[in-house]
């Protein structure tokens, strides 16, 4: 019996061993071991094993993942698969100048995750995608928001670290739409049919270049708003009415309105601040509207289930960093009620007849009825409270008289 074993030469791309046996009664047996890198008898590549894998997975699960194959063009192996009934397709982390056309044919698909690509544009042929609730275009190259991405039914669009300069006006057919990113780009406005997103509660336009925030934002849901990293100089005083907002981020920002040393302190000191200025600025609005809430037993109408109570309001007005409103701290308009209501008392005592008006005479000559004064209003703002504060004593010194 003879053995024989063949060296493939060196520059093949693999290495061949060939043990034979010969001679003799016995039968001749050959194997082949080899490593050819998916060149020759070794079979296909592993590259290529897993792409079809993953092809057959999709065919499977309705889910393509694709993810990170650097891929330049959609694999045309997957004429091979049927995928028509894919419903999340990952083509994220690839070198894809343009959306394949392949995928706008998935009209059962519901995410689609087309995170850093090469992307400048994007196909009329999405609009076949009716059933896209999920579209991630962030880290692309996108100068503008394409018109056609507002005619699909998302919810969540997020279009981060792109080259938008702005928004199209269409933006407010999306009316289903919760969560918008368009962080980190160069958008210097926002439109104003952004007020038609009447489900969004999450919006992030972060590190642009906004110079002011649309006043149509405060008809809207939402529960988190960050505007950092922009140039904004003022938040408008209609935002008192984000009376469902948790979290809004504004740092990096040049703003005067509120003041910095407000803004530092939180959400809840910010919404102090936006109620004062309405009541300042629209005299004419409603008394309910006037009052500058939140503020001690107004906080739980703005923030119910909040346990807030009595605890120190903590608010700085813009003139003084030593003053303070606080439930804690008793007020000089309760400190004095006690001698008021004394002064009132004795005064109709000693008024002879009642003089036919049952209460104080006030310096027009007439008489107020007693429990028609208002003592307490912890809603009231500092100029109606001290306005409130010499009404009272006036009247008092009158009576006296």
């Amino acid at each position: 019996m003879a053995a024989s074993v063949l060296l493939g030469s060196a520059d093949n791309t693999g290495l061949s061993f060939t043990v034979g046996g010969g001679g003799g009664g016995g039968g001749a047996g050959n194997v082949l071991i080899g490593n050819n890198n998916g060149l020759g008898p070794a079979g296909p590549a592993p590259w290529n094993r897993s792409l079809d894998r993953a092809l057959d997975e999709a065919s499977a699960t309705g889910c393509l993942n694709l993810s990170g194959r650097k891929l330049k063009e959609f694999p045309r192996s997957a004429a091979n698969h049927d995928l028509t009934d894919t419903t999340r397709a990952d083509l994220s982390r690839n070198r894809l100048s343009e959306l394949p056309l392949e995928v706008c044919l998935f009209v059962s698909l519901e995410s689609l995750n087309l995170y850093q690509n090469c992307l400048r544009s994007l196909p009329d042929s999405l609009l076949n995608l009716q059933a896209l609730t999920y579209l991630n275009l962030s880290r692309n190259q996108l100068p503008v928001l394409p018109v056609v991405v507002c005619s699909l039914p998302l919810k969540v669009l997020i279009a981060c670290n792109n080259k938008l300069v702005s928004l199209p006006e269409e933006l407010g057919q999306l009316r289903h739409l919760t969560e918008l990113d368009v962080s980190c780009n160069e958008i210097q406005t926002l439109p104003s049919q952004v007020g038609q997103l009447e489900a969004l509660r999450d919006l992030n336009i972060r590190r642009n270049h906004l110079v002011r925030l649309p006043p149509e934002l405060a008809e809207l849901p939402l529960v988190r708003l960050d505007f950092s990293c922009n140039k904004v100089t003022s938040i408008p005083v209609c935002y008192r009415r984000l009376t469902q907002l948790q979290t809004i981020v504004l740092d990096n920002n040049p703003l005067q309105t509120p003041p910095a040393q407000i803004c530092i302190k939180g959400k809840v000191h910010i919404f102090k601040y936006l109620n004062l200025e309405a009541s300042k600025t629209t005299p004419d609005l409603p008394e309910y509207d006037r009052r500058p809430l939140p503020f001690n037993s107004c906080v739980d109408e703005l923030y119910p289930g909040r346990p807030y109570g009595a605890l120190d309001s903590g608010f700085n007005s813009v003139d003084s960093g030593d003053k303070r409103w606080s439930g804690n701290e008793p007020s000089e308009e309760l400190s004095e009620l006690p001698q008021r209501v004394a002064e009132i008392s004795r005064d109709q005592r000693q008024r002879p007849g009642g003089g036919g008006g049952g209460g104080p005479l006030l310096a027009n000559g007439s008489y107020v009825e007693l429990e028609q004064i208002d003592f307490i209003d912890s809603c009231v703002g500092e100029e109606e409270e001290e306005e409130g504060r010499s009404r009272g004593r006036g009247g008092g010194e009158t009576a006296a008289a």
